[in-house]
């Protein structure tokens, strides 16, 4: 196939990139490009040059597989080179996207022209990079230094109307860009932006935009390279400039960090794949929320932003009014606030979900409660309505067994808060139908949620991690550390808060009901930390009761450490005769992760998640994981051996019973081929 084709229109040459599906920047693509470039050179009757793309894009951006090793010759730099080189114009024709190497091609133009559909931007901060191909050169060129910066740092995809007033796009046309791209080529002159001078820069608004995309990007060395690009922009020659940038590409490329980012961008994919179907789905309109709590009210909020037409219902009024002020508060924040008319209240269940295609369950966390709910449903909903539950713990083939057609019943366990927090496990009962499946699948694209397929299973896929990854730290809690000193190394290792210090801003009750209702089926073997319940008996709840882990003063949001739980941790420790040690911060990260890397080999190997990829996606999009690590499988995976089986040992001798090791590390301490597989795989 011809990934690049040309022909001629009254001596302007149309360039035409087809690599489907969606026109992304091969070697392919950019060896046929300079090999036209080159033979126009000779042209004598060219008047100028149109480069376009087949479908609905026009360069969707760089073919990302091919990050993972050398870059093959020619390079997107050469292509732009021989662009700007050309002694007649050239001109980008824009439907669809202009992304990352296919914005930089473009700037590499005279002259940009778009349609309404057409979307530009440099993304690559996303991916762990900078531009490589000019992008930091040539746009500061064009809108600014301080505007090009914050477009570059915030990795902005700007739509048409946006572009064509920053000037990234020329001129808007309706529907023939193809006609107006040839007259701008026959009358238009050269304009090549790597030899315009920036303009002048104002440095106390290039300070205050590079401060916020620091913070931001939580000064990421990416972040800082791509503020140093730019800035190199308006101090360094154009030519310097291009080749310092071309340098710091490369070398970030090649980092760990970059194939991190990158291996989520392709588990995100294979996750959306993953939930594919053959099956239609249902068509859903109408979705009801069963519970107006925070949940329910937050599940309801990304409910109608998604376009749904949203019913909230619950017997208790005040709670409805609760929920509709949140809904309300979040449709303003997201600047969508006519949206509210698709909302309603209804305390009566049955006139509530009549109507409804999809009924979501966030009535509280107690089996016999969802059980009852459900016999409900199955009498007042359609025989075709969807039924789901938001259950993050409970056996959802015993909810749906009180069902008549079980077929119908399925997981949708979402992240607080439901309509920020970008996760959604799908969690497919014995009995889940592939319409279901389909239908769910369809409605987390629609909410514009990233979803992975789960079964049954205690926890499901990303509470359970967590919980292991935080009867972990309680385990370091009793062995010498300090609740702080936990925090503090999870925050330098990335987590924007510690175990601790989100336990409190969630509240201690929440686990401390879950531990309860698991109390009588605990393994009397198995090693329990009491000192979460003993805060929880003595009133300490955190934030919202003032105190837990930690003390809260003035704003309530400020947390100290508390002597009262020092005492109360020295305390359990000499009543278990634990004699306390002292830890390092690559310890505790050493043996936290070690811990999450054997509660997802059970996971893998129980059948909950269906992809090391999943979990690692689970945990970075529902209890954000640090994305530039990639998940806890994929950091592990960038470990050595003897860091990774040193792990392994110490949580397994933390509690043999929470932590059996039997499957990951031989009995001389070595990792076993399953786990070398499942690593070496992602």
């Amino acid at each position: 196939m011809t990934v690049c084709s040309s022909r001629f229109d009254n001596g302007v040459a149309i360039l035409t990139i087809d690599n489907p599906p969606v026109n992304a920047g091969s070697h392919a693509v950019r060896s046929a490009l300079l090999t036209e470039l080159r033979r126009l050179r000779a042209t004598p009757e060219l008047r100028g040059v149109v480069i376009t793309g087949v479908g609905a894009n026009f360069y969707s951006g760089s073919d990302l597989k091919e990050f993972d090793g050398p870059l093959a010759e020619p390079q997107l730099p050469a292509v732009i080179a021989e662009i700007e080189s050309l002694p007649v114009p050239v001109v980008a024709a824009i439907r669809g996207l202009a992304l990352g190497g296919g914005f930089e091609l473009a700037l590499g133009c005279d002259i940009r022209i778009g349609t309404h559909t057409a979307v530009v931007g440099l993304p690559e901060v996303n991916l762990g990079i900078i531009p490589g191909a000019g992008g930091t050169v040539r746009l500061p060129r064009l809108v600014g230094a301080a505007q090009a910066l914050d477009l570059i740092g915030t990795a902005t995809r700007i739509p048409a109307e946006q572009a064509a007033d920053l000037g990234t796009i020329d001129e808007l046309v309706d529907e023939d860009v193809m006609g107006r791209a040839l007259e701008a080529a026959r009358t238009c002159t050269k304009r090549i932006l790597r030899h315009e001078a920036v303009p002048p820069v104002d440095p106390a608004e290039f300070g205050e935009v590079a401060d916020r995309i620091k913070q931001k990007g939580r000064n990421r060395p990416h972040i800082l390279e791509a503020i140093a690009a730019v800035r190199r922009a308006v101090t360094n020659s154009a030519d310097d400039a291009l080749v310092a940038e071309r340098e710091v590409f490369t070398r970030l490329r090649e980092s760990d960090e970059a194939a991190s980012l990158r291996y989520l961008f392709f588990a995100e994919r294979a996750a959306a794949k993953s939930l594919g179907s053959a099956t239609p789905p249902r068509p859903v309109d109408a979705v009801t929320v069963v519970g107006a709590g925070t949940m329910g009210a937050s599940i309801a909020a990304a409910s109608v932003l998604a376009g749904y037409r949203t019913t909230i219902t619950d017997t208790d009024e005040a709670a409805l009014s609760r929920a509709r002020g949140v809904v309300e508060t979040a449709l303003t924040k997201a600047g969508r606030p006519e949206l509210a008319e698709h909302m309603v209240t209804d305390r009566a269940l049955p006139t509530a979900v009549h109507a409804a295609d999809l009924v979501i369950d966030a009535v509280f966390e107690d089996l016999d409660i969802k059980r009852a709910l459900f016999r409900d449903l199955d009498r007042h909903t359609s025989a075709g309505a969807i039924l789901a539950s938001n259950t993050s713990y409970l056996d959802l083939d015993d909810i749906g067994s009180v069902v008549a057609d079980s077929s119908r019943v399925i997981g949708l366990h979402f992240f607080n808060p439901a309509h920020l927090n970008k996760l959604i496990e799908v969690v497919e009962t014995a009995k889940t139908s592939p319409e279901a499946m389909a239908t769910a699948a369809q409605v987390v694209r629609t909410l514009g949620k990233v979803g992975i397929r789960a079964r049954v299973g205690e926890g499901f896929v990303a509470n359970r991690i967590y919980a292991a990854y935080r009867a972990q730290c309680e385990f370091l809690i009793e062995d010498g550390c300090t609740p702080e000193q936990i925090d503090r190394a999870l925050v330098e290792f990335g987590f924007a808060m510690g175990p601790f210090a989100v336990a409190d801003m969630s509240g201690l009750d929440i686990a401390w009901a879950r531990r309860k209702r698991l109390a009588a089926t605990r393994n009397p073997r198995q090693r329990y930390v009491h000192i979460p319940d003993l805060l929880c008996e003595a009133g300490r709840l955190g934030r919202k009761t003032g105190a837990g882990w930690y003390a809260y003063e003035g704003d309530g949001h400020t947390a100290v450490p508390d002597p009262a739980v020092t005492a109360l941790i020295e305390a359990e420790r000499a009543r278990k005769k634990i004699v306390p040690r002292s830890f390092d911060e690559e310890t505790i990260v050493r043996r936290v992760i070690a811990a999450m890397v054997l509660e997802a080999m059970d996971v893998l190997e129980d059948g909950v998640a269906t992809s090391a990829s999943d979990i690692d996606l689970a945990m970075v999009k529902g209890f954000a994981f640090p994305r530039w690590h990639g998940g806890p499988l994929k950091f592990a995976s960038h470990q050595t051996s003897t860091w990774l089986s040193t792990g392994i040992q110490e949580v397994h001798q933390s509690c043999p019973v929470t932590f059996s090791a039997e499957g990951p590390i031989t009995p001389s301490g070595a990792i076993t081929t399953t786990v070398r597989e499942v690593l070496a795989g992602i």
